[in-house]
């Protein structure tokens, strides 16, 4: 069946309670897979209270910078205007969602520095893969606070918040999440892009293909367990078009022939659409496995490939360049204006950038539910609050 959605305007901030069937409500809504015809619903469903974000450096918060060492200028430029844990000049996309759904940036769970983690945390990390670190493919040069890792320390973060809030003297109890609020809570997964990297930079393209259903499995087995304790509400970002960043474009440049025409090296966009296809299909298949789940996919891949190849028509310029160059050694120089730029540093996004793919998510939509978007404020269980 296809779940891909056009024309959609999101309604980013409504989703349900407790057990209900999680999804976001779209205004002027046009759903494929319920009969193509055009549906209209106001919201009337709960804000989530809490998001708990598995990713890398696409929505790293401050966890590298906490354990490795800070960033700096101009790094956190154009927002912060100093240096904030993330590798852009400004915001990020998880950022924005945050913002959307009226809720505080998250904080990064190994910062211990004024850390509030009422309304989620944040685990993901700067390398973070979706393999172990002692994953044959990855041979260990990534960030060791893989994914697996990642779930380690949201289990832990969930037992000892849950004991510390429980205890009536607590000083922190305000910092902390209310237990009632796990299950409520979004789980956002943004997360394979180093995965990708690694093979392309050390093994055959067609040897990294061969590794996919790995990736995959590990990625479904913790959202499974993730489930199983309490978590029922799920968004999917799926891996960008990694052909198109500047840094490959550089360092690993497309041989003659694998070259698309923007200049993105074709080969390694279809990797990344080969890992796309294979998590949406999986994606697919635990929205109709674990019976009181909700999952949103998001096709941010096509976003910003829309966005890298007409860069004009959005008010970009130079899409396979980079804001922020080396100077010397030791010293990055950033461009005059980030706004105009699509990429910051080779690998990451400018704030314009991961802005515009946030207001467009809806564009990129894929309903991976059973459970109709008319339907999506009602219980599972049929009753009502």
């Amino acid at each position: 069946m296809d779940f891909r959605t056009r024309n959609l305007t999101i309604a980013i901030g409504a989703l349900l309670v407790a057990t209900y069937s999680i999804f976001t409500v779209f205004k002027e809504a046009r759903i494929q897979n319920i009969n193509n015809n055009l549906m209209k619903q106001e919201s009337s469903c709960f804000q989530v209270p809490a998001i708990y974000n598995f990713s890398d450096s696409n929505s790293d918060t401050g966890a590298d910078a906490a354990v490795f060492g800070p960033l700096l200028l101009p790094y956190g430029m154009t927002y912060f205007h100093k240096p904030s844990g993330r590798l852009s000049d400004g915001r990020l996309t998880i950022d924005f969602i945050a913002e959307k759904l009226g809720l505080p940036y998250l904080s990064a769970y190994v910062d211990s520095i004024g850390t509030n983690f009422r309304h989620g945390a944040n685990f993901a990390v700067s390398g973070a893969t979706i393999q172990p670190a002692d994953a044959l493919m990855l041979n260990k040069t990534f960030n060791s606070l893989t994914l697996p890792v990642q779930l380690s320390q949201f289990q832990q973060f969930k037992r000892r918040a849950s004991d510390l809030y429980l205890e009536e003297s607590s000083e922190i109890k305000d910092r902390l999440p209310r237990p009632e609020d796990y299950p409520r809570a979004l789980y956002t997964f943004d997360i394979g892009q180093n995965d990708l990297h690694a093979g392309i930079t050390k093994m055959k393209e067609q040897d990294v293909k061969k590794y996919i259903p790995t990736m995959i499995n590990y990625l479904s087995s913790t959202i499974k367990k993730l489930y199983e304790g309490g978590a029922r509400t799920f968004w999917i970002i799926n891996t960008g078009p990694i052909g198109c960043l500047p840094f490959f474009v550089k360092n690993y440049p497309p041989a003659p022939g694998n070259a698309d025409e923007v200049g993105c090296v074709e080969s390694y966009n279809k990797l990344a659409q080969e890992f796309n296809k294979q998590l949406e299909d999986e994606v697919s298949k635990l929205a109709m496995q674990l019976q009181e789940s909700s999952f949103m996919y998001f096709d941010v891949y096509s976003l910003k490939y829309s966005l890298i190849s007409e860069p004009n028509k959005h008010g970009f310029t130079d899409p396979l360049g980079q804001c922020l160059l080396w100077e010397d050694v030791d010293v990055k120089k950033a461009c005059d204006n980030p706004l105009e730029y699509i990429n910051w540093d080779g690998i990451h996004y400018t704030e314009a950038a991961n802005k515009w793919v946030a207001d467009h998510l809806q564009d990129g939509f894929v309903n991976a539910s059973k459970i109709p978007l008319t339907e999506s404020c009602l219980p599972v269980s049929g009753s009502h609050r």
